[in-house]
This record gives structure tokens, sequence and C-alpha cells, in this order.
């Protein structure tokens, strides 16, 4: 195929079936997707509920659980998909994501078995590399498979995977790593991604395979050094980037850290709350988060979607409209029920900041494939996904831990102890005490502090709103 010069390309409109693909089909495939990326993020969030446990058993600081779920994870997650990309935006689209959700699967369960630091790192970092290969391959597909006009919406239905994933994955392992340690969430936890996998290799169609398929010659496959100069000139992309990168580098750190928050500093109000459901600590942590994450998520996701496809397609500018102004609500309420006694109301509460978590997903995912010519909109979404996971996923929790660690080492000053010292005192030792009130103390101060990066995403998605409507062009 010839290549054609990116100012062609550019305008050309998304090389589609000849006839639409049966509205039957399209509503199977994308819960196909749904479950896939469910999965995704069941993998990736049941750690979240085992951090203690963890941390216990394999007596680690919370910089280094912090990087497990973060940077170990994202360096190879945000790194691959690119190329994982550029394969998907030529090759085959069902075979890519076959393989990947067998690999983070079978990484998922290595995990179980894991025996120190070092095998747990390297657990998550297979993690990352299959699921590498999921999002942008999904966002490519949905973008054929759905017309403009119920894109945004259809990404954000996609993005939902988010919210049940995060609700599965906390509720399954706060309650499994309770009643039977965090190895077993884990195992389970890995399974549910092979089952999908033969699904996917059996029933997920290429559009490229049918004979209805329009390739068109005017647009080509781009390679990746115009891919980035087309980007280069689109200050939309890098600012909804960044907008998703911040408010993504709060929203993982909390969700990986806030269950840590609440056995630290309000344990005593925890095992109430969890006696009066017939649970365990952790199981009950585990399904109210997961319940929040999920309900607050699904309305988020739904209501961002929602409103792009309603009130976008008259002026682009609406893309960024709830993103900029749901964080006024949702904060506040945050920081409220962070300081809250009422384990069962603050539970009940962490709703409204989880739908502020995902109403900009539907903005953004389904706002970038309209940004760019369609041979290059699965590169997009992973050059998106790649700013987005190494600031707000590899960046945010990392950090996070290791701010935490500061403020607690800075509560034992004049104690003689630090971090480290206090991986290694036992629960009898009379120090224990010190160590314990100064890490909860560090985790609330972290806790709080985190929340300012909220202001940047505001900057960069108000910034969008100048040139949104300039750089729109499918």
């Amino acid at each position: 195929m010839t290549e054609a010069t990116m100012g062609e390309a550019s305008t050309v409109e998304p090389p589609a079936p000849s006839a639409p693909m049966p509205v039957s089909y399209r509503r199977y495939a994308l819960a196909l997707l749904v479950a896939i990326y469910t999965v995704n993020f069941l993998d990736r969030q049941v750690v979240t509920q085992l951090i203690e446990p963890i941390k216990n058993e394999l007596k680690l600081d919370d910089f280094q659980v912090g990087a497990m779920g973060g940077l170990w994870f994202a360096i190879l997650y945000t790194v691959l998909g690119i190329p994982i990309a550029r394969i998907a935006d030529k090759g085959d689209r069902p075979a890519i994501m076959t393989i990947s959700l067998a690999v983070w699967s079978g990484f998922t369960l290595l995990a179980g078995t894991a025996w120190n630091f070092t095998v747990l790192a390297i657990s998550r970092m297979g993690v990352g590399v299959g699921e590498a290969g999921c999002t942008p391959t999904a966002h490519s597909l949905i973008s054929d498979y759905f017309p403009k006009a119920s894109r945004a919406r259809a990404m954000a239905i996609y993005s939902m995977g988010i919210s049940i994933g995060s609700l599965l994955g906390m509720a399954l392992g706060g309650i499994i790593a309770g009643s039977w340690g965090w190895r077993v969430a884990f195992l389970v936890a890995g399974a549910p991604g092979l089952v999908l996998a033969v699904l996917t290799a059996f029933t997920l169609v290429e559009p490229r395979r049918k004979q209805n398929y329009v390739r068109s010659a005017a647009s080509p496959h781009i390679p990746i050094a115009e891919a980035l100069q087309l980007l280069s000139r689109k200050p939309t992309f890098w600012l909804l980037a960044l907008g998703g990168a911040f408010a993504s580098s709060v929203s993982y750190s909390h969700s990986f850290f806030i269950a840590s928050f609440f056995m630290r500093n309000y344990f005593p109000e925890v095992t109430i709350a969890s006696s009066g459901f017939g649970m365990t600590q952790l199981g009950y942590l585990g399904l109210a988060m997961g319940l929040a994450a999920g309900i607050g998520g699904v309305i988020g996701s739904w209501l961002g979607g929602w409103w792009c496809d309603k009130f976008g397609v008259k002026d682009a500018r609406q893309f960024v409209t709830l993103p900029l102004l749901f964080p006024f609500i949702s904060l506040p309420v945050f920081w409220y029920l962070c300081s809250l006694h009422d384990i069962n109301l603050a539970m009940a509460l962490l709703i409204i900041p989880n739908i502020g978590v995902a109403i900009w997903y539907g903005p953004v995912y389904g706002g970038v494939p309209g940004l760019v010519p369609p041979a290059m909109r699965a590169t997009a979404a992973a050059i998106l996904l790649f700013v987005i996971n190494m600031i707000g996923l590899g960046g945010g929790p990392t950090m996070f831990g290791m701010v935490s660690d500061m403020f607690a080492n800075n509560n034992l000053l004049g104690t003689g102890l630090d971090v480290q010292a206090c991986k290694t005192i036992a629960k009898e030792a009379p120090e224990f005490a010190s160590c314990a009130a100064a890490a909860a103390s560090g985790l609330k101060s972290t806790i709080y502090w985190s929340t300012s990066v909220t202001g940047l995403s505001f900057i960069c998605f108000a910034l969008s709103r100048l040139t949104i409507r300039k750089d729109m062009e499918s």
C-alpha cells in the first residue's frame, strides 16, 4: 500500500465496513470487551486489599508496596503499549487480545506463589506486559465497531470495566484474603482471564477480515514518526493526556492505599463495623470499597460518556465540562469521609469521589480518537495510556508510598527508629506502638496532601477548552 502524506491521512474519514456491524454483534462485542477490561482491573486492583498482609509477611515498607503496584507494573505496561498498538493498527486485534489475556492472567497466578518481594515485583511486571495489549487494541476495535455519534458512549461503557473490575478485585481480594490468605486471592483473580481468552479467540471478529471492510488507499498505516509529528500539532491531545494523568495519579494512589489508611487509623472502628456484618476487617473493607468503586465508577463513566454524546456533538468544549466541575464536589466529600469515625457512613460517601474518578474516562478516551486519523487510533490510544499510566499509575502510588514513608520517618524523630528499622520489630516489642502510630499518621498526611495534584488536572482540562474545537477532526 502506498503511504499517503500526513496531510492527506488526517482529512480522510475512517476506513470502515461498507455495511455497519449488526447492532446485536456490536452489543455482544462491547459486552465481551467490558468483561475483558473487568478482568484486567480485577487482576490489577485485587492487590489493593492485600497490601497490609503482604507488607507484614514479606517485611516491606510503603515505598516498596507502592512501587510493586505502580512503578514495576507501569514500566512494561506503558512501554510495550505503543509497539503493541502499532501491531494492532494493522494486525489481528482479537489475536492480540487473546494472547494478552493469557499472559496477564498467568502472571497473576504466579503472584500467588511469591515468596519474596522480587518474585512479587516480577509477577506484577508480567501482568503489565499482558495488559499492555488490552486497551489500545480495544479502543481500535470499538472505533471500527461504532460510528462517531455513539463512540464516546461506547468508550464510556467499555471504561465501566474499570469500575466493575475494581469492585470485584477489592471485594474478592478482601473477602478471600480475610478467610484464606492473600495468596489464594491472587489465584482466584487469575483464573477468569484464561476462560475469557478462549472465548475471545473464537468469537471476537476482526473487521479487517470481513469482505465488506473498505480500506482506503488514502488512509494508510501511519509511521510512528509521522504519528508523533501529528500529535505535536495537537495540543488538545497532550492536555487531555496530562489532565487524565494527574487525575489518575491521585485516584490510583488512593485506591491502592485507602484500605491501609482505614486499617491503620481506624482499626477499632473498622472492627466494630465489620463485626456487624459478620465479616473480617479485610473482607468488610474490600466489599464496601469495591461497591463504592463499582457504583460510583459506573455512574461516572456513564455520565461522562452520555454528556459528551449529548452536548459534545454541537460543541467539542463540552467534552471537558464535567472533568472540570466535578472535583469541586468530590474532593470536599473525600476530605470529610477521611475524618469520620462512622466507617459505614464513610464507605457510603466514598461513592461520590468514585464518580469523580471515572467521570473523565468518556471525555478523554472518547475524545482522543476524534483528534487523529483512523489509521493511528490504536497508536494514539497507546501514547495516551503511556502518559496517563507512567505519571498516574507508575508515579502516583510509588511517590505516594515514598512520601508516606517520609512522613512516618518525620514522626519517628527522637525515637531512634525509622521505617526500615520498624520492618524488623515484632508486634510484642514495646517499640512497635511507636512504629504503628508513625505509619498511620504518615499515611493520613499523605492522603490529604496528595489531593493537591488535582489542581494540575484542572488546569490541563481548562486549557484544553481553548484548543479542542480546532483540533477535533473526526
